[in-house]
């Protein structure tokens, strides 16, 4: 079975379950080991595989480093990124609609694409971060410009007590008139979280409402954690 194939004979229903009630969801391992350590050793390669290196700290991003990947995007980042991106798309719209707006969002990535480089949203945003013993980041939102794309996807490319010990994913849901919610996403080597860019729709007694949701790496206690990014809009 292809890569392509493994994502698209996912559970989209429980998977798209999953994020209209948690905000995030988890598949299983989609990428073998080998696999993740052949990404991962993308990060050593020359500059044309990436168009810039980002220091965290020299931001105050927390620590750690991450570097975005060029165009022409590797073979394997490019697959996973087509194929996350048309179920992906139908739930964005799903969502556009509760939130009373229209569903606009193309069915395939290449149109996304083609609509953010139209609006002067041109630069690749899928990334590579690497974080090693006392590394983390900061809570955040990945915002580029006007196109955004509700979801992105986060694939773990280190084994979790192996290679690394903490570095959890952790997301946090502000919620209006309530407490902030924190929630652990639990991942595997090779499995891929789905998360909100920047918000999800919430039910309430008066109707649908945005709740936004910002996500960030707990410190890494020990060894070297690697995650591959995949962002569907491009940055301006």
């Amino acid at each position: 079975m292809t890569l392509e194939q493994r994502v698209q004979n996912l559970d989209w229903t429980d998977l798209k379950s999953r994020l209209d009630q948690d905000g995030f969801a988890v598949t299983p391992p989609l990428l073998t080991a080998a696999a993740c350590r052949m990404l991962a050793s993308l990060y050593g390669e020359d500059d044309a595989t990436f168009r810039s290196k980002v220091i965290m700290a020299r931001h105050s991003f927390g620590q750690g480093e991450y570097k975005y990947f060029a165009y022409p995007l590797p073979t394997t980042v490019e697959t996973l990124r087509h194929a996350f991106y048309a179920p992906l798309a139908a739930l964005a719209n799903e969502w556009s609609e509760q939130l009373g707006e229209p569903p606009h969002w193309p069915a395939k990535q290449k149109e996304l694409t083609a609509y953010c480089r139209k609006n002067g949203q041109q630069r690749p945003t899928p990334l590579m971060l690497k974080y090693e013993e006392g590394d983390y980041n900061c809570l955040h939102q990945d915002v580029y410009g006007d196109i955004q794309f509700p979801f992105q996807v986060i694939i773990l490319l280190s084994h979790p007590g192996d290679d690394f010990g903490g570095g959890e994913l952790v997301l946090v849901q502000q919620r209006p008139r309530q407490q902030s919610r924190p929630m652990v996403v639990p991942l595997c080597q090779g499995a891929a979280a789905v998360i909100p860019v920047r918000f999800k729709p919430q039910h309430g007694t008066r109707g649908w409402r945005r709740t936004q949701i910002r996500h960030g790496v707990s410190e890494v206690t020990n060894g070297k954690r690697m995650t591959l990014g995949l962002i569907f809009h491009d940055a301006a």
